[in-house]
């Protein structure tokens, strides 16, 4: 569970960033600039990081009311093991997934992911879990995630491969995981994908 300091300084900038796009007053608008930079100020304490870096990470606000970001990941299970892909920004393995992309659905950008990041196609075929990444152990994160987890079926037999932003893609038994990069996916969501695989499909599971 996120840290409440951390929820509100979050809440707090999501709502300057919701005034500074409705509001019409000029002197409403300062007030919300300034209540926008002491949340990001109070983010960059938070995290002891360079206020920079929290600017860099969360841009100002580009207008409408501001909401969580979609993050997208897909669990491809064949033989037994899942397909992971190790990242080649921190070293560490996910489940293939990433930023949803405007202009596409959830079930499009999850199968783009996958060719892109380990060389296979699939088919998204259930939704098994919605997560609210601060609900849960994921390290803090001064974003606000909505996590959406895939069962894919492989449309072949054919061998992963990495691409531009991986350097290794192969499957793994539940038992035998790699360094995660827990950022993006944690051991309880690649077990919840194990035992959502090969069942009728039911409700996800959601926050």
């Amino acid at each position: 569970m996120e840290d409440t300091w951390l929820a509100r300084a979050k809440r707090l900038l999501a709502l300057a960033e919701t005034g500074q796009h409705f509001t019409t007053d000029p002197f409403d608008r300062e007030r919300y600039d300034e209540i926008a930079g002491m949340a990001r100020a109070m983010l960059a304490d938070l995290g002891r990081v360079p206020l920079s870096q929290i600017e860099m990470t969360m841009p100002a606000h580009t207008g409408g009311y501001a909401t969580p970001s979609i993050d997208i990941r897909a669990a491809v299970i064949r033989n037994g093991g899942i397909l992971l892909v190790r990242e080649r920004s921190d070293g560490l393995w996910a489940m293939p997934g990433g930023f949803a992309d405007i202009g596409s659905s959830p079930a499009e950008n999850i199968e783009r992911e996958v060719l892109e990041e380990a060389g296979l196609r699939v088919t998204a075929q259930t939704l098994y879990a919605v997560r609210h990444k601060a609900r849960h152990p994921y390290p803090p994160d001064p974003r606000d995630f909505y996590k959406l987890f895939f069962l894919c079926s492989p449309l072949d037999a054919a061998t992963p491969i990495p691409g531009p932003e991986t350097s290794e893609a192969a499957f793994f038994a539940p038992d035998a995981l790699p360094d995660l990069s827990r950022t993006r996916n944690l051991e309880k969501d690649i077990y919840a994908a194990f035992q959502a695989n090969g069942k009728s499909p039911s409700p996800a599971k959601f926050d």
